[in-house]
């Protein structure tokens, strides 16, 4: 992703997703800022620009499938799928945030033994992440890499560290303006 696309992707998410306000979030808990990225991975441009990012990433890496957490990662992976189609196929999967006995786990293209990264929209805590993990690890898979669009510093890179994977994040809330949140 050149600067010029980073600085278009930026002032989309400034201007769209970042809320101000107080919001309690997925992690449990409560913020002053909240990041609504479904704005940016269900616009045309937006995912465009996300996609480019994140698949520059992924192909830094000997992986075949990408996945992660519904509901977040869904239009990400779907847009990766779509895009990778053009030069390296990357194949896709979600993790359904909760068993119901009727419908496996584990939805997509993933085999057993393989090398995966993980995508996720917003990380705070990386628990959102972690239960992604978990369930591909259970599958027998490896995860390479947790990319997220963007990293609120709350603690997910610490979380995932423990877990021996790496973060790596679009942005981080530093580079928005948010004031001293």
């Amino acid at each position: 992703m050149d600067k010029n696309e980073r600085d278009k992707l930026l002032n989309f998410i400034n201007i769209n997703c970042l809320k101000i306000g107080e919001f309690e979030l997925a992690s449990g808990g409560v913020s002053s800022f909240f990041f609504d990225m479904k704005k940016a991975t269900l616009d045309p441009g937006a995912s465009k620009l996300i996609t480019n990012a994140m698949l520059e990433l992924v192909y830094g890496e000997n992986v075949q499938y990408v996945g992660g957490l519904e509901t977040g990662a869904i239009p990400i992976v779907s847009e990766l799928c779509v895009r990778s189609s053009r030069e390296r196929p990357i194949f896709g999967f979600f993790v359904r945030k909760a068993k119901d006995g009727r419908n496996p786990e584990i939805e997509g293209n993933i085999e057993r033994g393989e090398r995966v990264i993980l995508v996720d929209d917003v990380t705070t805590r990386g628990n959102s992440v972690i239960t992604a993990v978990k369930a591909v690890r259970n599958f027998g898979c490896k995860i390479e890499k947790v990319i997220t669009i963007v990293d609120r510093l709350a603690g997910a890179e610490h979380n995932l560290r423990r877990e021996n994977i790496e973060l790596i994040p679009v942005f981080t809330k530093n580079d928005f303006k948010i004031g001293n949140f």
